[in-house]
């Protein structure tokens, strides 16, 4: 089991919250960008939905989402967003190319370190030839718990980009920043869109 249980209970308490926070990542340029290049009426999995902000205007823009997370509080914004979502862990997606995209905007800095190689395997077979994958991760080294609790792996941009050619991944397009989260704690960050190759 890759799922931490204090994370989890973490999100479904102050959801609200978070979901109030994270409003403005609805219309962020990212996201945007990510529906530019999706084909008419993509498949996408939208991994650790939260409140279903973003997939909600995916589903706007005409695509169908399969919006996951681990929260069932957080599933439950989600459905009042009117968003399909659905409860399940990182484990849980064992799909064989599925989805034409799959969105997983700081959702995978949860799983433990020692499972993201093959939590990328997972995902990176879920997808279809040719798909396109984002990921938003934290940067730093090692594993820590935020002052809330929260289980938080870190890894290099290095150490990220050898992870995801791995998992088959190429041509990452990066743009890094740095974020204040639920915690009120500031962090650098790093976001890479990257495609599954048409022959794989």
């Amino acid at each position: 089991m890759t799922a931490d249980l204090e994370t989890i209970k973490v999100y479904n308490a102050p959801s609200a919250d978070y979901a109030d926070i994270n409003l403005k990542d609805a219309a962020s340029p990212e996201l945007l960008a990510f529906i530019d290049r999706l084909p008419v009426k993509a498949h996408v999995l939208d991994l650790g939905c939260g409140p279903g902000h973003m997939a909600k205007t995916m589903i706007d823009a005409g695509h169908v989402v399969d919006a996951v997370d681990a929260s069932p509080e957080m599933v439950s914004l989600a459905h009042q967003a009117m968003v399909p979502a659905r409860v399940a862990r990182f484990e849980d997606i064992h799909e064989d190319q599925i989805y034409d995209a799959i969105w997983a905007s700081f959702s995978l800095l949860h799983a433990p370190r020692e499972a993201f190689p093959a939590l990328l395997g997972q995902l990176s077979s879920a997808l279809m030839p040719g798909g396109l994958f984002y990921i938003g991760m934290k940067l730093g080294h090692g594993e820590h718990r935020d002052s809330i609790g929260r289980l938080y792996s870190y890894f290099t941009e290095d150490e990220l980009l050898i992870h995801l050619a791995n998992a088959g991944l190429t041509d990452p397009q990066i743009t890094r920043g740095s974020s204040i989260g639920l915690s009120g704690e500031e962090a650098q960050h790093i976001t890479i869109t990257l495609r599954k190759p048409d022959n794989a």
